[in-house]
């Protein structure tokens, strides 16, 4: 099943075209990751298909109307997107930031009820930052403070969570540690997840579905089986691998890598 999918689509800024004629269809249900050098495509990809920003031409679909033409709020019911910084948290508490997501559900003079008050529990439950409630965000560490934001993002009960590259600036503990959140909230929660992601063996990890990136375009979508292959990640990155099995999941893993000589990024 699908419920999201672009045709034909152009994104830029001003004269400046990112992404070009671009067709894609996002799993329902899955976990999708992105991947593709600096300055693909990927992030501006991600905002176009969450309506931060607009697309010059095209179609982004969703439950089959078009995004652009549809009610803000009733888009954040649907979708919610986690940027690569999130900023906006200084001299909250981590409860006060996860109930930023129920603001699309707020009406008249935007008060929490006690159904919102649940619910706020409920994402600091599920991802494990409950006793972070009454602390504020700026003395997390950045795994936590990963997971608050997380949380915030639950909070808004959407179907599909965005985010742009979320193990960044995390050490390799709290980079497995979001990661198996994101495929827990996946398996059990059936939450459709799109990220985007630097690093390969991660992607192939714990994703059901790749997209592949260079230059604005798509270069190969399919399950990890597909996109891990030698030729792919040689026209995308643009390196020499050689790919393995990790002996823990099954999974392909990019063992090692040259850089091919005589190619430049």
């Amino acid at each position: 099943m699908v419920r999201l999918y672009a045709q034909n689509l152009h994104i830029g800024y001003g004269e400046r075209i990112i992404v070009k004629d671009l067709n894609l269809q996002i799993p329902d249900k899955k976990i999708t990751t992105i991947i593709g050098s600096n300055g693909c495509g990927k992030s501006t990809l991600l905002k176009a298909l969450t309506r931060i920003i607009s697309h010059q031409s095209g179609a982004i679909i969703l439950d089959g109307e078009h995004i652009s033409k549809g009610d803000t709020k009733e888009l954040a019911k649907k979708m919610a997107i986690l940027p690569q910084t999130p900023e906006g948290a200084s001299g909250l508490t981590a409860g006060e930031l996860v109930s930023y997501g129920r603001f699309p559900y707020q009406k008249g003079f935007g008060r929490l009820t006690k159904s919102d008050y649940e619910v706020i529990d409920w994402a600091l439950e599920v991802t494990g930052t409950m006793e972070f409630k009454y602390r504020p965000v700026d003395a997390l560490s950045g795994g936590q403070r990963q997971r608050v934001w997380i949380a915030m993002a639950l909070a808004q009960e959407t179907d599909m969570i965005f985010l742009d590259e979320p193990t960044t600036y995390l050490d390799m503990a709290h980079q497995l540690e979001v990661l198996e959140l994101l495929q827990k909230l996946n398996t059990e929660q059936n939450r459709t997840v799109v990220m985007v992601l630097h690093d390969l063996n991660q992607a192939a990890r714990f994703a059901d579905y790749i997209i592949a990136m260079k230059n604005g375009e798509i270069v190969k979508a399919g399950d990890p089986e597909e996109v891990m292959q030698p030729d792919v990640l040689q026209d995308v990155f643009h390196i020499d691998a050689e790919i393995g099995r990790d002996p823990r999941t099954n999974k392909p893993i990019c063992i090692t890598y040259n850089l091919v000589k005589g190619e430049s990024l």
